[in-house]
């Protein structure tokens, strides 16, 4: 098959990724894409390197299997714990979100930023090293958010208790001052009608968007833009597909209809 006729992948967790998805879709509607949603190892927030090398190592080698020109790595955890480590072993191009994103951030006019991220995000400091790449003269401020996550996934915003969780986070980052926040979860910008009841949206940072920008840039480059007048969505899940559709559709208008990938599919090479 021709190079540009091949899917593109993206991945994530659970339903974050469909962030990334949205804007990719948004603007390349003539593209194959194949997004796996890793229900059932969610969350990938509080699990420790060697765990997420093998989950993403699994996921890469499905992709492989599948025959895709390209990997989005629609998840800030994997970004941030893994990509070093698996970006030289398969031979389709991979995107992976930080690394991406850090070195547009790096060339905007900020002196001062907050990052909201999962714990194993905030641990790898990857946002903080990446963008300190392209600059150093910049503060940046990271803020580990657990329970986030689960919120999303659970369609939970409007509880109480889950309120309270939500603006003590926000209360702790902005004792920092900071001029924007980076989302750096591909789930959070799914709060932001909840965050913005306490201090202005524009406040926020979705990397989803720049990303977007960067990945149809760089297959432009290289001549790997489907030119097909439509292209196709397939959707995998490991775990819990008719959840997975159910709350899928506060961010799609449409049923992404996933399929369950199976456990021997799935964990295979290792």
């Amino acid at each position: 098959m021709i190079e540009k006729y091949k899917s593109i992948g993206i991945y994530d967790s659970g339903l974050g990724g469909l962030s990334v998805f949205k804007e990719l879709f948004s603007k390349l509607k003539n593209e194959n894409y194949i997004y796996f949603g890793d229900t059932k190892n969610l969350p990938y927030g509080d699990k420790k390197e060697d765990e997420l090398l093998k989950i993403a190592t699994n996921i890469f080698n499905i992709f492989e299997r599948m025959n895709v020109k390209a990997v989005v790595m629609a998840c800030n955890t994997t970004s941030a714990v893994v990509y070093d480590k698996i970006k030289d072993k398969y031979d389709f191009k991979i995107y992976p979100i930080i690394q991406n994103f850090a070195k547009y951030i790096a060339s905007q006019n900020y002196e001062r930023l907050g990052v909201f991220a999962t714990s194993s995000t905030i641990n790898s400091h990857a946002y903080l090293k990446y963008i300190k790449l392209y600059k150093n003269n910049i503060s940046i401020f990271e803020h580990a958010c657990p329970n986030w996550v689960k919120i999303v996934e659970e369609n939970s915003f409007d509880d109480e208790i889950n309120q309270n969780i939500i603006k003590k986070d926000l209360e702790e980052l902005l004792k920092f001052r900071p001029q924007k926040i980076i989302l750096g979860c591909t789930h959070y910008p799914f709060l932001l009608d909840n965050l913005s009841k306490y201090v202005q949206r524009d406040m926020f940072i979705d990397p989803a968007r720049c990303f977007a920008k960067e990945i149809i840039n760089d297959l432009a480059k290289h001549d790997l833009i489907n030119e097909q007048e439509k292209g196709k969505i397939t959707c995998y899940v490991s775990s819990n597909p008719k959840s997975f559709s159910k709350n899928s559709k506060i961010f799609f208008d449409f049923d992404l209809n996933p399929m369950l990938l199976n456990e021997k599919e799935y964990f295979v090479n290792i």
